[in-house]
């Protein structure tokens, strides 16, 4: 039976901490485009697996960056202005995407799967990785995560009244004692569509995690971040083909 996947690419019109984030560009190609490219490739390397993809924006600059610039199908959704709120949760845009693209396309989906724009450093075996271990887990979502460089039971301190302590009590003296803790990343979720239909918070379902390389992300919040990251995007597209080859096929997209 033939597998159908809806990948989502979700993006806002501005941005607070960077001035319009998701038009900049990103090592000479608009930040959003490593994206397109991560989806591109893994639709090159499963031609058995019906894929669609769409963007689901409020941002007419960015509609225009995808209708002029790219030449492989990308479906456009303009996003109402009530899911465009600072405190609207992502996940109610992607269950848009979902309702949308399945009376647009006349298709009942398997799977739901979201890649952050603002996460350029990922690769198609990452997303091999994730769709894989969707395909294969009961989870109602999977997400990508890297380990954790500090642990709250161990190394992570709050501000009481009675000055700062740990943030989860605990008597363990070294890391390795510690409970294994990790970092959402922001770059990768797969979703059941019955699980986003139901209207339910990522945990609130059963979720299962892949792990990506922890030097490969980092939260664009400001300026620096999106200067740090370019700088370690050079190292990896040097040193790795598998990250090289995401930046190699934006010219094919």
């Amino acid at each position: 039976m033939k597998v159908n996947i809806l990948f989502t690419i979700c993006g806002r019109a501005g941005s607070k901490g960077i001035k319009n984030k998701n038009l900049k560009e990103f090592l000479g190609y608009p930040l959003p485009f490593y994206t397109v490219s991560a989806i591109d490739l893994y639709k090159k390397q499963n031609p058995d697996v019906s894929c669609d993809t769409v963007l689901n924006t409020d941002s007419a600059n960015l509609i225009k960056l995808f209708n002029n610039r790219l030449n492989i199908e990308v479906d456009v959704i303009e996003r109402h202005s009530s899911l465009g709120l600072d405190n609207t949760p992502k996940v109610a845009v992607i269950l848009n995407c979902l309702n949308v693209m399945q009376k647009r396309k006349a298709i009942n989906y398997d799977m739901v799967v979201d890649l952050d724009i603002t996460s350029p450093l990922r690769t198609a075996a990452d997303v091999e990785t994730l769709i894989q271990k969707k395909t294969n887990s009961d989870a109602d979502v999977v997400f990508s995560v890297t380990d954790s460089r500090r642990n709250p039971y161990f190394n992570m301190v709050k501000k009481t009244e009675n000055g700062y302590e740990r943030v989860i009590q605990s008597v363990f003296n070294t890391r390795q004692e510690a409970p294994e803790i990790f970092d959402m990343n922001a770059s990768l979720y797969a979703y059941s569509p019955s699980f986003l239909e139901s209207g339910k918070g990522i945990f609130e379902g059963k979720c299962d995690v892949i792990k990506m390389v922890d030097t490969a992300v980092l939260d664009l919040d400001h300026e620096k971040d999106f200067e740090f990251m370019q700088v370690i995007a050079g190292y990896l597209f040097d040193k790795y083909p598998y990250f090289r080859e995401i930046r190699e096929n934006i010219i094919n997209i």
